[in-house]
């Protein structure tokens, strides 16, 4: 019995320095399986997510679910400390019955031992006697002090992607609309030329290639709630990705090249998303964003929107396969993260009218700042 509470607690100890160096220090994504921090999320997740379903749709529920994140980080940390204060308390309790002068307290005085060497407190109630067991309270002690530090420091990196990640999106609103659609974006840019367009299409490109970074490393930041109401960054994503499978199939060479790198880059995002959070692709799109009417209605805007736009069948089934290599991961992480996708286009009317004289003058009128309509 001796030997496996100290091989258990050994494993505890070991298997916890391990999580937390792969998640705090380690600069690259790990595609183990078996991870003490995958099996945390993977838990609370599914009890908040389950809590979550139960609500009415709305602000309340938004909120709940944003609360998540921030938590589930502190849930962590409070995980981690206590596995090595329980792994370690283990160690001193078997160690009592294998060193001569070891003591003779019970595990859960040990255990309170161990919180005491972990937070360095001090109290010296009960100092051990074998050289052996002071030099286990000097390792804990050392552990202890430098998780804390690297904790601490840990929460600034986080919070700097979570704020890179939504910066673009504040931008992304004003464009597309409320709720934002490709259409709607696409009648934004109608008036600017070609390079202005593969300019923000650019800029979109970068975005997606830092999220692909903190997406890989931090992969909890997918729980983050947007700071700003009624943004999301899948949402966003995913009306990006429409836009720039629309100018792929149907507009002319010169809209399609950028389109292209930014398309790749977004749906690499997706891809790490899904593969870091082990959620897979539904296996059948639902017709929700995009279906037969939606794409005869978009059809008549696209072509007021770009003069040289390929209204035929091939542009269609262009769509159609180009949707088929994103829409299944996209509607799997939606439907995992709670998150809403909006539609290709407004069933209020044409895209470009949202953007008239009347309309900005409306929209303006009534302290609307997001670009809305």
């Amino acid at each position: 019995m001796i030997y496996i509470a100290l091989l258990f607690g050994i494993l505890l100890v070991l298997a916890t320095l391990i999580d937390a160096f792969e998640v705090v220090l380690l600069p690259r994504p790990v595609r183990r399986r078996i991870r003490l921090n995958r099996y945390f999320f993977k838990f609370t997740w599914a009890v908040w997510s389950r809590i979550a379903r139960w609500m009415p749709t709305g602000q309340r529920r938004e909120d709940f679910i944003g609360v998540y994140g921030p938590l589930s980080m502190v849930m962590l940390f409070v995980l981690w400390g206590g596995s090595l204060i329980l792994g370690f308390g283990l160690m001193q309790w078997t160690m009592q019955g294998l060193v001569p002068d070891a003591g003779s307290d019970d595990l859960i005085d040990q255990i309170v031992v161990s919180g005491d060497a972990f937070f360095t407190l001090g109290y010296g109630d009960n100092v051990p006697h074998h050289w052996l067991a002071r030099l286990l309270v000097i390792i804990e002690a050392g552990t202890g002090f430098g998780f804390i530090a690297l904790t601490i420091g840990y929460l600034p990196v986080l919070y700097q992607h979570f704020t890179r990640r939504d910066l673009q999106l504040i931008e992304f609103s004003a464009r597309a609309g409320s709720p934002p659609t490709a259409a709607t974006l696409l009648g934004w840019h109608m008036h600017g030329t070609a390079e202005a367009l593969e300019g923000w299409l650019r800029d979109w490109e970068l975005w997606a290639s830092d999220l692909v970074e903190s997406q890989a490393v931090y992969p909890m930041l997918a729980f983050y709630r947007s700071q700003h109401e009624g943004h999301s960054w899948l949402g966003s994503l995913a009306v990006v990705l429409d836009l720039c499978t629309l100018l792929i199939a149907g507009a002319d060479d010169a809209r399609r090249h950028q389109a292209t790198a930014t398309f790749s880059a977004l749906r690499r995002v997706l891809d790490e998303a899904s593969e870091s959070l082990r959620v897979p692709p539904v296996r059948k799109v639902s017709g929700r964003r995009m279906n037969a009417d939606a794409l005869q209605r978009l059809t008549p805007a696209m072509c007021r929107i770009l003069p040289d736009w390929q209204d035929d069948d091939s542009t269609a089934d262009a769509i159609e396969r180009l949707r088929r290599t994103y829409e299944p991961r996209l509607e799997g992480l939606a439907a995992y993260l709670l998150l809403h996708l909006p539609a290709w286009i407004d069933p209020e009317g044409p895209a470009e009218e949202r953007f008239g004289r009347d309309a900005v003058l409306r929209q303006l009128t009534e302290g609307r700042t997001d670009g809305g309509g």
